[in-house]
């Protein structure tokens, strides 16, 4: 009898053992299946938001501080993420600093990357508001970051537009598909996120260069999606071929802009400017899924190594309310590309916490 006793006993703690490896396997995020898709679900009011006030953060660039240049509407800093079938981890700050200890964590992209990197500063901060910091770098350079003294975890940011190169050439300026030389400044980090997109499509005074190099051919132009495709495929190989398996790499998701009021029922002139709410309903989107969404997945599901997508486009479609709109502090009539800071980018950074921990 006491035989059977503790066979069944070692069996209880068998079938234990078995259950959390399943729970375990269940939560497992990236693009592996999982019970739970972080990058699922709906906004809904919170009152304990924002996670840290505007006032108490260094950090901030104008461009981003939407309540100093003039918003005075905060309901759009009180909404937190739900995902559908699970709650998304509150952001610590300290967690990061002790388990990140003697890390560097890098965003290499555009102006999309640095609105997460300075929220990302800014969660820290919160969390340890008596952690003394030194700037790395030019604080408004290309190449800039933040050392979080006694704990010796830096959070950089590196501009990196297209993440392929732009040469100075004697014809002109050359973007270069096939080609990254910034690499090597990349190679140091830990953690790695990186994003392009927003500079693709520009033409005109605002874009950067003057002539395309696709495979040794100098072209005038090409298709921007077919280019975007190439150089997200450039990267990926890059990342195959120079990041070992003990570094994280991270890619963000495409940032949606909200410059046509049709997404959402509107009229098409009607942007962010006036919005002071979220979509709580998401089947009232309009917009649809953007088609750099499906080439970004295709490409990152290649790699060799693959990258963790932190998906947060469909989640930042429903946020028309959470632009700079006209307070931005540069003049800029009306900006709905970016985000405030706090604002979405807190987000982002929560679910980019999320997949850190897991990992």
């Amino acid at each position: 009898m006491a035989t059977k006793l503790i066979r069944s006993t070692s069996e209880l703690s068998m079938l234990s053992s078995v259950a959390m490896f399943l729970l375990v396997a269940l939560i497992t995020f990236g693009e592996r299946a999982f019970a739970c898709n972080l990058f699922r679900g709906s906004w809904v009011n919170d009152d304990s938001y924002p996670m840290y006030e505007p006032a108490g953060c260094p950090f901030i660039r104008k461009e981003f501080d939407c309540i100093k240049f003039g918003r005075r509407d905060w309901i759009y800093l009180k909404y937190r993420w739900k995902p559908q079938s699970c709650d998304l981890p509150r952001f610590d700050g300290m967690g990061l600093l002790r388990r990140w200890r003697g890390k560097r964590i890098m965003f290499v992209g555009d102006s999309l990357s640095l609105n997460q990197y300075e929220s990302l500063l800014c969660l820290i901060h919160a969390s340890a508001p008596n952690v003394s910091t030194t700037q790395v770098g030019v604080r408004k350079g290309p190449f800039t970051g933040i050392r979080f003294e006694g704990y010796n975890l830096t959070v950089e940011y590196f501009a990196s537009h297209y993440l392929v190169d732009i040469n100075a050439r004697s014809i002109g300026r050359v973007l270069n598909l096939d080609s990254i030389s910034a690499g090597h400044i990349w190679q140091g980090a830990d953690v790695l996120i990186f994003n392009t997109g927003h500079w693709w499509p520009r033409s005109g005074p605002t874009q950067p260069w003057d002539f395309i190099e696709d495979g040794g051919k100098i072209l005038k132009d090409m298709d921007r999606t077919l280019a975007f495709t190439k150089a997200l495929q450039t990267w990926a190989k890059w990342v195959d071929k120079n990041i070992g398996p003990s570094t994280k790499v991270f890619y963000q998701g495409y940032s949606p802009d909200h410059y046509n009021g049709q997404d959402w029922g509107a009229t098409k002139q009607d942007g962010c400017m006036k919005e002071t709410q979220p979509i709580l309903d998401s089947s009232k989107y309009l917009g649809g899924a953007l088609p750099q969404e499906a080439i970004v997945r295709n490409i990152i599901s290649r790699m060799s190594k693959p990258a963790y997508l932190l998906d947060v486009t469909f989640l930042s479609q429903l946020r028309k309310d959470a632009h700079p709109s006209k307070y931005n502090g540069i003049n800029f009539r009306n900006d709905c590309s970016h985000w405030c800071i706090p604002g979405l980018p807190d987000t982002w950074n929560q679910l980019f916490y999320a997949a850190l921990i897991q990992s």
